[in-house]
């Protein structure tokens, strides 16, 4: 490659690195489409990194039409390479058929494929659109010019043919799939293929036939066995078929073969997800007998479910095996179980936790005390909870932090306390040697706004202001929120106007607290005033911020002002959802359908 092609390839490199500019990507196809010698600098690996940048470029995909025609005229064979990557993007141009079938491949190329790649990549391609019957004359013409097609061309086709429901030609297709596995080696193919017909089983529900696969193994002689039960498992998993999961499991265990950890972790965290814990529990103490051991985060799901059905002596069994694991670290382990047992609301069992940490050499640390002082918040002991805060002072544990003071406050203002909460605030707290910081501020006034403390709240804000601590987000939020649920909503707008506003700290919870409180005094030209204005000056706004002053609308029978908002909506760059259509067909009890062409739910599907 000469001074000038170089010269070329550097040019139209820089250009589509500018992804950011549609016009350099255009004029990176016009400088390689122009070249009268285009076949030497084509046909070169570096060509061949710069054609993958420039199919990424979707926008402008039918610009490789060009690159095709041009292809005709080279005087040499392209790299291997190349060929099925431009295949890979041939079959993904919407919405016409680049091609069909390989003739009309060597009237766009001039040459034929000759491997199995390029033609499987064909075979996808038709299946992507649907077309079967397409995909089939490739399979056929592979045979007669000579190219043995493997399990993986022969699935591509199964996944048309599953969808359209043809099982008896699915049924076909499996089985040359199983036949041609046993005249191959490649073991890679073999494991692909097999794992391509177990997707397309599940995807499509065909799961007995998966059960089937896994009782007769018709590939036992191609495929790995555990590669096989583990690619069901895994399969099955995907399709939320954890039961199922579980039986491959079962079919496993006699045979003799024992499932892998992954494959356990994934069974266990599906049927935690269904909330079938009992079964999880069962599952675990049948893997433990084949040597599983859970990870950590199995654990921590298990346990969890486990205590929200009061199973406390099933969770204990899960603890000791995590226990009884080599190099773990079992305070950690402790204080996962202490944060589940915070969801049952049984002091004695927290306080059983912790004595058990001391008696097996587990000290409780900082994080050990905090969880247990929450525990006591949440189920509203508070003499536990301050009696746990005074042994940490005294030195009998470790000291506390911010983090202990503030879930000290929370509790005491969650049961009404407001006085001594204030008192940990100013005085416990600067005497023990911490300044608090936003977090315990913005806890302290959230609980002042549920006492419906709104005054004192902003009393607070003031204070915190003066001592130097920066609002964020929440404070703004819980602020505006707190005046609104106590009917100053006048207070609330010269808070957002005079103090929110010019700090420029807010985002979309801000908006629509404020937005809450305007509706919810049926001040509804006030917040369409206030949303665009808000659109005016580039904030971004998001769908829940529009439903609220729709749901407003709706509600005060302003259809012609819905339907204003729902413009503006689309004017910036957002489209009405489900909520949106909820909150118009409760008001109108308009059962529709959604219209492009306006953004909205009418009765018909065009306007």
């Amino acid at each position: 490659m000469g001074p000038r092609d170089s010269t070329i390839l550097v040019v139209l490199h820089s250009l589509v690195v500018d992804g950011s500019n549609s016009i350099a990507v255009l004029r990176a196809y016009h400088a390689f489409f122009m070249q009268t010698d285009i076949a030497r600098i084509f046909f070169t690996p570096i060509m061949h990194i710069e054609i993958i940048r420039l199919k990424n470029h979707k926008t402008y995909q039918h610009q490789n039409l060009v690159l095709q025609r041009n292809m005709k005229n080279a005087d040499q064979a392209p790299l291997l390479l190349n060929t099925p990557t431009l295949l890979a993007l041939w079959i993904t141009l919407p919405p016409m058929r680049p091609f069909k079938g390989s003739r009309s491949l060597c009237r766009l190329c001039g040459h034929c494929p000759s491997v199995v790649v390029s033609y499987t990549t064909l075979i996808h391609g038709d299946c992507e659109i649907g077309d079967m019957d397409a995909a089939q004359k490739v399979l056929d013409e592979m045979s007669e010019r000579g190219v043995r097609p493997n399990a993986f061309a022969y699935c591509a086709l199964l996944g048309v043919v599953l969808r359209k429901r043809e099982f008896e030609k699915a049924n076909v297709l499996i089985g040359k799939i199983w036949e041609v596995m046993e005249s191959t080696f490649d073991v890679k193919i073999n494991n692909a293929a097999f794992s391509n017909v177990i997707d397309y089983l599940c995807r499509e529900g065909l799961f007995h036939e998966v059960f089937n696969i896994a009782e007769h193994m018709p590939q036992v002689k191609n495929v790995h066995q555990e590669f096989s039960y583990g690619q069901m498992i895994d399969s099955l998993c995907r399709s939320e078929r954890y039961n199922g999961a579980t039986r491959i499991v079962y079919i496993m265990r006699k045979r003799g073969f024992s499932p892998s950890s992954v494959s356990y972790n994934s069974i266990l965290h599906g049927l935690c997800k269904d909330g079938d814990f009992l079964r999880a529990f069962q599952l675990l103490e049948e893997g433990i007998c084949l040597g599983y051991s859970p990870s950590e985060f199995t654990y921590a799901i298990l346990v969890e479910g486990l205590c929200q059905q009061c199973e406390v002596d099933k969770a204990n069994q899960v603890l000791n095996v995590m226990l009884s694991k080599k190099h773990v670290d079992g305070t950690r382990i402790y204080n996962i179980y202490l944060r589940a047992l915070c969801r049952m609301k049984n002091p004695s069992e927290l306080l059983n936790v912790l004595v058990l940490m001391l008696q097996s050499n587990c000290p409780p640390d900082i994080i050990s005390l905090n969880t247990l002082i929450k525990g006591f918040c949440m189920m509203g002991k508070m003499e536990e909870a301050l009696q746990v805060l005074n042994d940490m002072i005294n030195g009998k544990f470790c000291a506390p932090d911010k983090v202990t003071f503030t879930t000290i406050i929370q509790g005491l203002l969650n049961v009404g306390k407001a006085e001594e909460a204030m008192r940990f605030l100013h005085h416990v707290m600067p005497e023990k040697g911490f300044s608090p910081g936003v977090v315990t501020y913005n806890a302290v006034l959230r609980g002042l706004v549920k006492l419906g403390q709104a005054r004192e709240a902003m009393e607070l804000f003031n204070n915190m202001i003066c001592r130097g601590v920066a609002a964020d987000c929440l404070t703004h939020t819980v602020i505006i929120e707190g005046l609104c649920e106590s009917n100053s909503i006048d207070d609330a707008v010269k808070f957002w106007s005079n103090v929110v506003w010019p700090s420029a700290v807010h985002d979309s919870f801000v908006y629509s607290a404020l937005l809450k409180g305007l509706c919810r005094s049926e001040r509804f030209s006030e917040a369409c005033h206030l949303l665009y204005e808000m659109a005016d000056c580039g904030v971004a706004l998001n769908n829940v911020n529009y439903n609220i002053v729709i749901g407003c609308a709706c509600k005060l029978g302003l259809k012609k002002g819905t339907y204003q908002i729902v413009g503006e909506m689309r004017k910036n760059g957002l489209r009405p959802d489900s909520v949106t259509a909820r909150k118009w067909g409760k008001t109108y009890n308009n059962s529709s359908n959604f219209c492009n062409k306006c953004g909205f739910w009418i009765r018909t599907t065009s306007c």
